[in-house]
């Protein structure tokens, strides 16, 4: 096997040399990145760094000013939207407040991609519903409505939906924002949980470092347009990159010791 094809096997997304401005916005300035095949791969940055442009290049939803993004091999920038479509049904999408539509019961929230992207009987649809809301914890909600759940029940009714079309990338937009610590640490077991059990690759968007350091199996930092780090948890830690640290040690989750993970410093 080349090396090409190796690289193929392990990094099912890879991204080379990716350029978006929107007038004299200059948002992505040259990014290189590869998301791991069957793992959990988190970018980090700061606000208005462009994790959110970089997450709609990946389905297509934004095309580059120049670059290139290798979905299992395939470069889908020069792809049109009737070839994209295969490629996109590769993906599932958890947003950041989850996107549920208010006037629907979890049940048809759930269901929803079913019926719009298959020619499944509505019986099927709540079959494949229900097996997908017991295996998340959520058995009984089938007739509620968004407005009756938590945060991080509606996080989790997010997720079944976003699985239920089997897809084999989930995207992750700030997954934990606006939960608290309880909840955070469901959503973060639930990730990790979820991967371990489909073998799905995961790409979370986030800046929550806590969480980051939970359940990481590579992590890619995003700053001034360029991903500046990436590699495991480990070799994070340890770069001298001096905005990678203080980006880390700032967020107050967790603090750099030694190229390790050490307590956060107590308020004095």
């Amino acid at each position: 096997m080349s090396d090409d094809a190796e690289k193929s096997q392990q990094f099912q997304i890879r991204i080379r040399d990716l350029h978006k401005s929107f007038g004299e916005h200059h948002v992505l300035r040259g990014i290189d990145l590869d998301i791991e095949r069957g793992k959990i791969n988190i970018v980090i940055g700061g606000s208005g760094q462009g994790k959110s442009v970089l997450m709609k290049h990946l389905m297509g939803l934004l095309k580059p000013d120049q670059g290139h993004i290798y979905v299992d091999g395939e470069d889908i920038v020069s792809l049109g939207e009737y070839e994209l479509n295969p490629i996109r049904r590769k993906f599932g999408m958890l947003f950041q407040y989850a996107a549920l539509f208010d006037s629907l019961t979890v049940e048809e929230n759930v269901g929803f991609p079913l019926f719009e992207h298959t020619r499944k009987h509505s019986a099927e649809v709540r079959t494949e519903v229900k097996k997908r809301l017991d295996a998340l914890g959520l058995a009984g909600t089938e007739k509620k409505y968004p407005a009756e759940l938590s945060g991080g029940m509606r996080k989790r009714v997010g997720l079944a939906r976003a699985l239920i079309l089997k897809p084999e990338i989930l995207l992750y937009d700030e997954p934990t924002t606006g939960l608290d610590p309880v909840a955070t640490k469901n959503v973060d077991d639930m990730i990790r949980d979820i991967s371990k059990e489909t073998g799905v690759t995961s790409v979370v968007i986030s800046h929550d470092m806590a969480s980051t350091f939970r359940i990481a199996d590579r992590i890619s930092m995003l700053y001034e347009g360029k991903i500046v780090v990436s590699g495991s948890p480990d070799e994070v830690l340890r770069s001298s990159h001096e905005m990678v640290r203080m980006f880390i040690e700032m967020s107050g989750a967790i603090r750099i010791q030694d190229g390790s993970v050490a307590p956060p410093v107590a308020p004095s």
